[in-house]
């Protein structure tokens, strides 16, 4: 006969998945009648678990919701899952929310059986996710943007456009915004949403926003709104041209830094980065190439790299004269 004890946990294991169940479907669960079941809930509740209970046709046990966390059962697939989601969101996490998930990875090892334990630091030690942001948002900005959007609430902030991020050439300027919804891609955080000084759609990086709040003005969002398709559609009207292939011979954080807000898409590739982007002009791009100050390879188009030796010409050109 299964211990006392195992089959409460398994209650409080049933109490998570199901969310509200009748006694008698909990009893056929456990395999066990009314009357123990009734002892096995006064159990969980003599050891702090809060449960509610509902008399009628569809009334059942189900566990109290916001009071505190009950201790939480997992098999080894979802615990495995968590892990994994820990690990993406300790690539993108910054200030207390990295501490934060260190300390949650820390307690599940804790509790991990230890085949299970030897399974994940496998993962971790061979699976890389690169997910690290080329520039990241504060965490205090993301929370700000992510409750104002999730209230309904206008912001305000100075953006720093362009090249201003980087160098301080141009003025930031202030910014009224109705947030519709965050989305990271291409190692950054964007905001979308309605912007009152343009009064029309527009896409913020959020570590370009300074001096961010919150303003008391509600807005509405419209209706089946997507950020990420916007984000998407937007990025692709950018991208439209003759598509561009190089490995500069760089780390990720130096090529970020230098090509500062090319379009394009940065993916780490051994000790080099490869840099896809798009161009309506080759000629344009190759002058653009010239000014880097690091060596690198023009893997596609070979058009380009025809173009960027007349550059060169160029320059030798003059330079002997």
């Amino acid at each position: 006969m299964p211990n006392p004890t195992t089959r409460v946990l398994a209650l409080l294991e049933l109490l998570q998945i199901h969310g509200n169940a009748s006694g008698s479907e909990l009893a056929q669960m456990l395999g066990v009648d009314g009357r123990t079941l009734r002892r096995y809930i006064a159990t969980l509740e003599e050891i702090g678990i809060p449960l509610t209970a509902e008399r009628g046709r569809h009334g059942g046990y189900q566990l109290v919701s916001g009071y505190k966390l009950p201790p939480m059962m997992f098999t080894n697939d979802e615990t495995l899952a968590i892990s994994l989601g820990l690990l993406a969101a300790r690539s993108l996490s910054v200030g207390e929310v990295s501490t934060a998930v260190a300390s949650a990875q820390a307690k599940l090892e804790r509790v991990m059986p230890q085949k299970l334990k030897q399974q994940l630091r496998a993962l971790d030690d061979s699976v890389t996710l690169e997910l690290v942001p080329n520039a990241a948002a504060d965490s205090v900005t993301l929370a700000t943007l992510a409750a104002a959007t999730q209230n309904r609430c206008r912001t305000a902030f100075d953006y720093a456009g362009g090249s201003g991020s980087n160098n301080g050439n141009e003025r930031a300027t202030q910014r009224e915004f109705d947030p519709y919804g965050l989305v990271f891609r291409y190692g950054r955080w964007y905001a979308v949403g309605h912007c009152h000084l343009r009064e029309e759609l527009r896409t913020f990086r959020l570590d370009r926003m300074q001096r961010l709040h919150r303003l008391e003005i509600p807005f509405q969002r419209p209706q089946n709104f997507d950020a990420a398709a916007y984000l998407t559609q937007s990025f692709s009207s950018m991208e439209s041209g003759i598509e561009a292939e190089l490995l500069l011979h760089t780390d990720l954080a130096s090529a970020s830094a230098m090509l500062g807000d090319e379009v394009g898409l940065l993916t780490p590739r051994g000790d080099a980065v490869l840099w896809r982007a798009h161009t309506g002009c080759l000629n344009w791009f190759a002058s653009q190439l010239v000014q880097l100050p690091i060596t690198f390879e023009i893997l596609n188009p070979p058009d380009l790299k025809r173009e960027l030796r007349r550059h060169a010409e160029k320059l030798l050109a003059i330079t002997v004269a």
